[in-house]
């Protein structure tokens, strides 16, 4: 489509063979960033095109990029992209003031290289002197800032997806494609201080949606929603158990199997000398019936977490 005088969008209409021509393209395209899943859904449009055509021998060629592609889904291992939540705070940013955005990086990014990249970038802006990175993922507090500093908040984030929706986000792409909402998480204590003993350990989880779904033209896109739960001492250890034996499932059903993988897993599980694990939460909230009727719920749920920990 190009805009015309007017701004209004006029089609320029393309033959088939320049159709396919340019389908053909944007599946090469995918094909070199690892999409091999959409290398399909573009050429289901490119194939009945040549059939009617009886093209067969771009037909042959296009069915040997599809298996192609297909094998790269089963052989390849792949990695998508690593994903950061920046805020900007700061009268010197202008309206990025209190702004927030996904940042999508290359896969394995580490926090220090980003952290290391944008406040290189924006003290060339500003001064160097004149940046400062927030290194933790709390809520900002603008009152205690500098208003002669520009800040910068970076935290990784996650996809998240609720639970029905990973009934369809089976594969490793589909829970890589497509996304629109992150979670991060923030360990707290009552009195201010980041962690604590079990009993007193609460998490805040933050989700956060984007304007756009990623992969996106763009490498960073605005949040532009914003939600949060507080989860109890007793959730935290809910959430932490059923952790564990998603990994102990994964490990055990691996295919083919990894014995190295499993032994970490288990090490890290069960080990006796891992601090604040399975042991520990079990003497924590299990040892005793709680005093408040509103936590036998939540006491019930660990119980089966742990049945189910141990069938795995």
């Amino acid at each position: 489509l190009s805009p015309d005088e007017d701004g209004i969008c006029s089609g320029r209409y393309f033959s088939e063979s320049g159709l396919v021509g340019l389908l053909e393209q944007a599946a090469e395209l995918f094909s070199t960033v690892s999409l091999y899943e959409t290398v399909n859904e573009v050429y289901k449009i490119v194939i009945p095109i040549l059939e009617a055509h009886r093209d067969f021998r771009k037909l042959t060629l296009t069915h040997s990029k599809l298996q192609k592609a297909f094998d790269s889904i089963i052989n390849k291992k792949r990695m998508f992209g690593t994903y950061f939540r920046v805020g900007f705070y700061g009268s010197k940013f202008g309206d990025l003031d209190e702004q927030e955005f996904v940042y999508k990086e290359p896969a394995i990014t580490k926090l220090p290289e980003i952290s290391h990249r944008l406040e290189g970038f924006y003290g060339q802006c500003f001064g160097e002197d004149a940046v400062e990175v927030i290194k933790d993922s709390a809520p900002v507090d603008k009152r205690k800032l500098d208003p002669n500093k520009a800040y910068i908040q970076i935290t990784f984030v996650e996809p998240y997806f609720d639970e029905y929706e990973m009934k369809d986000r089976v594969t490793y792409f589909e829970k890589n494609f497509n996304i629109c909402r992150f979670k991060y998480t923030t360990p707290f204590t009552m009195d201010g201080r980041p962690r604590g003993e079990l009993s007193e350990q609460y998490k805040r989880n933050t989700i956060l949606t984007t304007m756009h779904a990623f992969p996106y033209i763009k490498t960073r896109i605005n949040v532009i929603q914003r939600e949060e739960f507080i989860l109890t001492p007793i959730e935290v250890a809910i959430e932490d158990m059923r952790k564990k034996t998603q990994e102990l499932t994964a490990a055990t059903n691996q295919e083919p199997p990894d014995a190295k993988m499993l032994q970490m897993v288990l090490q890290g599980s069960v080990g006796a000398t891992v601090n604040q694990g399975p042991l520990e939460v079990a003497q924590v909230f299990l040892a005793e019936i709680p005093e408040d009727p509103k936590l036998y719920r939540h006491h019930n749920k660990l119980r089966l977490c742990f049945k189910e920990f141990i069938m795995r």
